[in-house]
């Protein structure tokens, strides 16, 4: 086999246009995760009943079956639910109308939750219980103490995982392409298949994103020292 470097700039170029493609699932699902994620954990901490049992339950199997399955359960299961929702209520729409991608961003916001909840969860544990009785002590209520005083020192020593789930999702959108979504991935195939250079394809997508893994570390590289100034009183 002779590598083609010629062809590998080629397909890096026509490579570039997936890109927003395959940042518009990552940042919708880790966003969308997340909200789902710290509402889980919450539940969990404070065992709130049914749901905090439920929580560690749908934390428990989401976290145990791989992405690849939920992704699949949500392209051929949910469509039927749909559809015969849909049909019992006489309703004319249909489950065919909807974009592919948007399989693909509940599957991924579903497993981005489960990971992201123990994060959270971890860096909610991780501030101490004096800081509640303190904010108690002025007169705040609980979810006054989690907002202002508890969630942003949680935030501040998860940043670390955060980026390591981002850059995990970010990876794992290249499942996408199971169900026609074009990606960085699928892009790769498509380009490659016109006269089989797939390894000069593959080496494209790699380099590519590996430059958008690189920078997802350098900006929350730059978040966290921005807010450990802050912490210990200083200005950004």
């Amino acid at each position: 086999m002779k590598l083609d470097p010629a062809f590998i700039w080629t397909a890096f170029v026509k490579l570039l246009s997936a890109v927003p493609t395959t940042l518009f699932i990552t940042v919708v699902s880790v966003a969308a995760g997340f909200l789902l994620g710290t509402a889980i954990a919450l539940f969990r901490i404070y065992k709130v009943p049914v749901l905090g049992p439920l929580s560690a339950g749908y934390v428990t199997f989401i976290r145990g079956t791989p992405m690849l399955v939920h992704l699949l359960l949500i392209y051929y299961g949910l469509p039927a639910v749909i559809d015969g929702v849909s049909a019992a209520f006489g309703w004319s729409f249909r489950s065919v109308s909807i974009p592919y991608v948007v399989f693909a961003l509940i599957a991924f916001t579903i497993t981005a939750s489960a990971y992201l909840s123990e994060v959270v969860r971890s860096g909610l544990l991780s501030v101490s219980s004096g800081q509640l009785e303190a904010a108690y002590s002025v007169g705040m209520t609980t979810p006054q103490a989690i907002r202002r005083i508890v969630f942003p020192q949680a935030f501040a020593a998860s940043i670390p995982n955060l980026s390591n789930s981002f850059i995990g999702m970010l990876h794992g959108s290249t499942l996408a392409f199971t169900v026609s979504v074009v990606e960085i991935n699928a892009k790769a195939q498509i380009v490659a298949s016109t006269n089989w250079k797939y390894f000069e394809a593959y080496i494209a997508a790699a380099v590519i994103f590996w430059g958008l893994t690189v920078l997802i570390e350098r900006l929350a590289g730059v978040l966290e020292r921005k807010i450990n100034i802050y912490n210990r009183g200083g200005v950004a």
